[in-house]
């Protein structure tokens, strides 16, 4: 496979596109669902992947009716996270996204991260693993109005990396992402994340396994 359109801009989801930090959040809900005696299905989780904390608990508070305030939920949630961040020495990259990151930048494609996660998230990834420099911008869709699967956020993305959609690529590893994807009308790659629980990636204009694939195209 070859793309035949010139590509300028490639935007980054970043958990389980750039840092496999899906098992510890999923290790943060799951200490705060149990804190709430809610009882969380796996099928009811797995449909938030790719959607911001607050929308998530939004939609939880909403399901088990509880009197909690969502945004509280939220903090909570971000403690235990930031505890299993920060004290985890296992929490890596993905294999390979480092090389494909430096190889865009390489070639003077803008890169720019769009992801759910809270700007504070998306910083402290940054900093632990030096990737600041190769990225024009970062939006957190906790700051936009819309939640993936709502196109909003790759909306902007093109906006601010400045390039045309049909020049624009978007990396993401969930069907909510890939949906809102579709729907900015950005070309989507599905990443097949193996940490990415219950993902079909169905809607992705095409799907990769390792991230060297895509040196063969673009």
């Amino acid at each position: 496979m070859k793309l035949e359109k010139e590509i300028k801009c490639v935007i980054f989801d970043m958990d389980g596109v750039i840092i496999d930090s899906e098992e510890i959040h999923k290790k943060a809900y799951y200490e705060t669902f149990n804190s709430l005696n809610i009882n969380v299905t796996e099928e009811l989780y797995k449909s938030f992947t790719g959607s911001s904390t607050i929308n998530a608990f939004q939609r939880l508070v909403a399901y088990f009716k509880l009197d909690n305030n969502p945004e509280d939920l939220v903090l909570h949630k971000r403690e235990r996270y930031v505890n299993f961040f920060e004290n985890d020495p296992n929490l890596h990259l993905v294999e390979g996204v480092e090389e494909i990151i430096k190889y865009f930048y390489n070639k003077g494609i803008t890169l720019i991260l769009a992801s759910s996660s809270a700007m504070i998230n998306i910083d402290r990834v940054f900093n632990r693993f030096n990737l600041n420099t190769y990225f024009d911008a970062k939006i957190s869709g906790a700051d936009l109005k819309e939640s993936k699967p709502h196109p909003e956020i790759f909306n902007k993305a093109a906006i601010l990396g400045k390039t045309p959609k049909e020049n624009c690529i978007v990396i993401e590893d969930s069907d909510n992402g890939i949906k809102a994807a579709n729907d900015a009308s950005i070309f989507v790659f599905g990443f097949a994340n193996k940490l990415s629980e219950g993902q079909t990636l169905e809607h992705a204009d095409a799907v990769i396994h390792e991230f060297k694939e895509l040196k063969k195209i673009i």
